[in-house]
């Protein structure tokens, strides 16, 4: 996901630069795990169903098992929007709360994720955040994942992102952070941020100075409601 005047998808950029079909990979894939040939899945979001086809038979082995869908919106915004999601289940395990506060946490980003996504693209299919790109990756990133990871120690130490991103992550990029404040600036700007209550929490925690312990304090209300 790009920022610059508002949001703009990578594979957007791509294909209206190169002029070419642009299929989109994501889904629950730790990377040192597939490394391992640990089994897992992964879903392959397509305009162009033959371009689908072809990268399901490049990519499909018996321990990294895909899955296609005509839905590449959808795919890439799952693997941008649950980052959010686990900065927030890493602020749940900084304040010891518990793996039932956690599932909250998770059940209330997928809801969110689900809203956003169709606000942003109305062609996003429910069935997407049931493959391996959205509920799985949102379950995996929240239990093992960087962002989780640095939530956690963000919590834990005061620190600032971009000191835990050279302190911590050797070189990689800590994507939940970014992606959050061009999600709150994109629904502040169309005055939604009420309609995002965990979302929102997690961007005041992050840059605003918002007590931790406000991640839970979302209204249920706003929450539900699709």
């Amino acid at each position: 996901m790009d920022g610059g005047s508002g949001l703009n998808l990578i594979s957007k950029i791509i294909a209206d630069t190169l002029k070419v079909d642009v299929s989109v990979l994501s889904g629950a894939n730790i990377a040192n795990e597939v490394g391992q040939e640990k089994f897992c899945e992964t879903t392959i979001g397509y305009r162009i169903r033959p371009n689908g086809q072809l990268f399901y038979e490049l990519f499909n082995t018996p321990y990294f098992r895909v899955a296609i869908v005509n839905d590449p919106s959808g795919v890439e915004l799952c693997g941008a929007l649950k980052n959010v999601v686990a900065i927030g289940a890493g602020m749940v395990d900084g304040l010891d709360l518990g793996d039932n506060t956690k599932a909250a946490i998770i059940r209330v980003g997928l809801v969110e994720m689900m809203r956003f996504a169709k606000l942003y693209d109305p062609t996003v299919q429910d069935a997407t955040f049931f493959e391996s790109c959205g509920i799985a990756d949102v379950i995996t990133t929240c239990a093992g994942g960087r962002n989780r990871r640095l939530g956690e120690a963000f919590v834990r130490t005061g620190k600032s992102f971009d000191v835990l991103e050279k302190e911590l992550l050797n070189g990689q990029k800590l994507q939940g952070a970014s992606t959050c404040e061009k999600l709150y600036q994109y629904l502040k700007d169309r005055e939604l941020v009420h309609k995002f209550p965990l979302f929102s929490s997690i961007y005041q925690i992050c840059f605003e100075n918002l007590a931790p312990e406000n991640i839970t304090r979302f209204h249920l209300t706003h929450v539900n409601k699709l």
